[in-house]
């Protein structure tokens, strides 16, 4: 496949990055998990739901006890939903208990934390408030454990009615920051504490189709592959999907709206210019900028006439892409390297949030029954 060439220079350029992201921090933070382990109830090993297999943490490959051990599937809302049930049943037929979940959803958090005392009320055998359990969030970076440990704190506390100022672990979309192991309180009666953890991830990671995903998905810093890289290999993965095609009335209301601006422009009206004065062009978080990428993407992509397996097509495409999104982004005519240094940091900051489709990036093994 025509991907295959860009997921072999991505994945080359983060396996040469690998000294970098593996400093004697991230080998005190492994070591400083490992003694844990054996000490807690249990271990949520905490995964992209975008990259179920890819995120696995290698450190946990020793670790047997499949009692202690639940698979977290986070970020579910920046996932396919229907593959995300395919990836459940999978790790069910591997006997792994698995839990899908999106930290910033209270109804999904309260599920949750339901889940999670049931279990630890299960390995205990009681079901008295007279003991105290430990739950320790484990990953690779960058997974969102900092904000799910956040989102479990908040909630706990509120379900039980505790008083008292409310810790937070540090957030980041960057991956690395955080440093150090840190105790929040989710629940009582009886107590249950979570330990958030550094980010951790092995030495050396062979697959170079595995670091290309890390790296879109933002476990490891953009700035060691390329900002460019990664949105062109965003935008090959989104050119062979079919999230494009849910974009289509995008096009249709554009030509709609075209009209409507005219008459307004013919008529001499104000309304317009004064609508356009209170938005901000060059935020590209903004709905109508948001909406401007979308049917440039989705207008690029089924206009296209070329072999989109074959390397060259697409790698024309993607050119074309970045044109149009240069004027869809509304970044200022400059030079083309910083032009398309602002569209790509633009364009894997929207996908990053979900706002350009749905996405799981790895596929079930093939020898699932």
């Amino acid at each position: 496949m025509a991907i295959a060439s860009l997921e072999k220079r991505l994945g080359s350029g983060v396996k040469r990055a690998a000294k970098t992201w593996f400093s004697p921090h991230m080998a005190a933070a492994s070591r400083a998990v490992s003694e844990r382990i054996p000490l807690v109830d249990l271990v949520l090993e905490i995964r992209d739901a975008r990259i179920p297999l890819s995120s696995a943490c290698d450190h946990l490959r020793s670790f047997s006890s499949s009692l202690k051990r639940i698979i977290v599937l986070n970020k579910t809302d920046l996932a396919n939903r229907s593959e995300i049930k395919e990836w459940m049943r999978y790790f069910e037929q591997q006997n792994c208990i698995s839990f899908g979940v999106n930290s910033h959803n209270k109804d999904n958090i309260k599920e949750f934390l339901k889940f999670l005392q049931a279990r630890v009320k299960e390995l205990k055998k009681i079901d008295h408030s007279s003991y105290t359990a430990t739950i320790m969030l484990v990953g690779i970076p960058n997974v969102g454990k900092s904000a799910l440990a956040n989102s479990l704190h908040q909630i706990g506390r509120i379900s039980a009615a505790e008083k008292g100022k409310l810790k937070h672990a540090v957030v980041s979309p960057i991956p690395g920051e955080t440093k150090d192991i840190s105790s929040l309180k989710i629940g009582s009666h009886p107590n249950v504490y979570v330990l958030d953890t550094p980010g951790i991830l092995p030495p050396n990671i062979l697959d170079v189709e595995m670091c290309s995903k890390l790296a879109l998905t933002g476990a490891v810093k953009d700035r060691l592959v390329g900002e460019k890289e990664l949105a062109q290999y965003f935008l090959a993965t989104l050119n062979l999907s079919d999230e494009y095609k849910k974009w289509e009335k995008l096009s249709t209301e554009e030509n709609e709206r075209s009209t409507t601006d005219h008459r307004l422009r013919f008529l001499g009206r104000s309304e317009l210019d004064a609508k356009r004065k209170r938005q901000y062009p060059t935020d590209h978080t903004q709905d109508f900028v948001v909406h401007d990428a979308r049917r440039t993407l989705f207008e690029t992509i089924s206009s296209f006439r070329g072999d989109l397996e074959k390397e060259k097509d697409l790698s024309r495409l993607i050119e074309t892409q970045f044109t149009a999104l240069q004027e869809a982004f509304r970044v200022a005519s400059e030079s083309d390297e910083d032009a398309e240094h602002k569209i790509a940091a633009k364009l894997l900051n929207l996908y990053r949030t979900g706002r350009l489709g749905h996405y799981t990036l790895d596929s079930l093994p093939r020898n699932i029954q």
